[in-house]
């Protein structure tokens, strides 16, 4: 069973116990970045199996966390992503799975070379150091930085919302087993144990050198305001205003498929569709099909004249619609003439996070593929691949949308940077 929730929220001394948290996942770090790969697997086996045995006090947990959240009068898409079911649970416990049996990053050779001198040059991957989370409402990422971190020889301290509070509390427990069982450090993986918002401020000064980077996974006001405040590096998370294009050639099978699966598989996920654009050569056979079938699951289609004049239940989309992430079953959609256009209106209006391309047309496609200038971009598939467990990193931190460092999902490797090392003979520079 989880901890009373008072934890120590009204805690005068916050600033000098995050300080304290800091210090003991530094001196875990040190022991984490040369634990051997069978220690850290060990841990994550057990981690796995935790999950497991406690999905019901976890449920539990999260029932009242999302209870509250109800009662508070929370939108039907923040429910969805904090509310947890058996399925998710099983979910989490298999991507600790995938995660244990990725190769280990740490200490990876991934270039040599000699120089005329004799000398060979190493760049060799190495753990980051401490890691800050800042997350909201999901609590999943609390077990997918966790196994991350601590798979890439790193700790982290993680900072959960308020509304998932006792939820993260619970998977928590569950991953400090993990690292009890292998003789690894608790402190390895911390979770900040109030739902203090100072405590977020805290982490973003870098709590006196104690953290190396901070990413943070959220809403679009959560990743400003770490922006704007943080103190040390940021692996950005911006949001998605992800667009799927249908271009002249699409089948209009596929296209439906797609659109319908993209937008309205989990709406308040990061990697929905947000706007359908249609080739103007295509409308006349696919704009009606694509509209009715979006309306008819339920979607509200916001639209502009050529879209309006399909159905009258289509909305008029405003300016502001273009550039809106709604996390909703909600889409803007407009008719752009060609790829060039579709391009174009992605790099006005999009967040440079996920986008894809519906076409039969291989030299449409390849362009849209090499000129959109987002972390993920997609030929014929759905935007909700955009997640790490889909690209075979069995869990993400997030979907990094800068270009420094990391870019996309960010898994294990993107956990990591390098350096380098030098063998000699004994060379000297004259």
């Amino acid at each position: 069973m989880t901890a009373p929730l008072k934890a120590i929220d009204g805690n005068a001394d916050l600033s000098a116990l995050m300080n304290d948290l800091a210090a003991k996942a530094r001196a875990a770090a040190r022991v984490l970045a040369l634990a051997p790969p069978e220690q850290k697997n060990r841990a994550l086996e057990a981690v796995a199996r935790a999950i497991r045995a406690n999905a019901p006090a976890i449920l539990a947990a999260n029932a009242e966390d999302v209870a509250e959240a109800r009662a508070g009068g929370t939108t039907s898409a923040f429910l969805d992503r904090l509310t947890l079911t058996p399925a998710r649970i099983e979910g989490m416990a298999e991507g600790v799975a995938t995660v244990r049996d990725i190769p280990d990053p740490v200490g990876a050779v991934t270039e040599s070379w000699r120089r005329p001198n004799g000398m060979t040059i190493e760049r060799v991957r190495v753990p980051l150091g401490v890691i800050g989370v800042i997350f909201e409402s999901r609590p999943n990422v609390a077990a997918d930085a966790g196994v991350l971190c601590l798979k890439s020889g790193n700790a982290v301290i993680l900072r959960g919302g308020s509304d998932s509070f006792r939820s993260c509390r619970a998977i928590h427990e569950c991953l400090v087993q993990g690292l009890r069982e292998a003789g690894l450090p608790e402190a390895a993986i911390t979770l900040v144990p109030t739902r203090d918002r100072a405590a977020v401020g805290l982490m973003l000064s870098g709590l006196n050198g104690g953290i190396d980077v901070i990413v943070p996974r959220g809403g679009k006001s959560l990743v400003a305001r770490v922006e704007a405040e943080a103190r040390v590096p940021v692996f950005a998370h911006l949001e998605g205003v992800n667009h799927v294009y249908v271009d002249g050639s699409a089948n209009l099978d596929m296209a439906k498929s797609i659109v319908l699966n993209a937008k309205m598989r989990r709406t308040g996920v990061c990697g929905a569709a947000e706007t359908l654009l249609v080739d103007r050569k295509a409308a006349p056979t696919t704009l009606k099909p694509l509209v009715e079938m979006l309306l008819e699951s339920g979607c509200e289609v916001r639209g502009d004249e050529a879209v309006q004049k399909i159905d009258a239940r289509v909305k008029p989309a405003s300016d502001d619609d273009w550039n809106e992430e709604y996390l909703d079953a909600i889409i803007a959609a407009r008719v752009v003439d060609g790829v060039d256009a579709a391009i174009a209106h992605i790099q006005n209006h999009g967040s440079r996070h996920t986008d894809a391309i519906v076409a039969e047309d291989a030299k449409a496609a390849e362009k849209f593929l090499s000129q959109v200038d987002s972390a993920i971009v997609l030929h014929n598939a759905s935007t909700q691949f955009a997640d790490g467990g889909e690209f075979g990193f069995g869990a993400e931190i997030g979907i990094a949308t800068g270009k420094f460092h990391a870019r996309g999902p960010v898994g294990a490797e993107q956990l990591t940077s390098f350096k380098y090392r030098v063998h000699g003979t004994g060379q000297t520079r004259p």
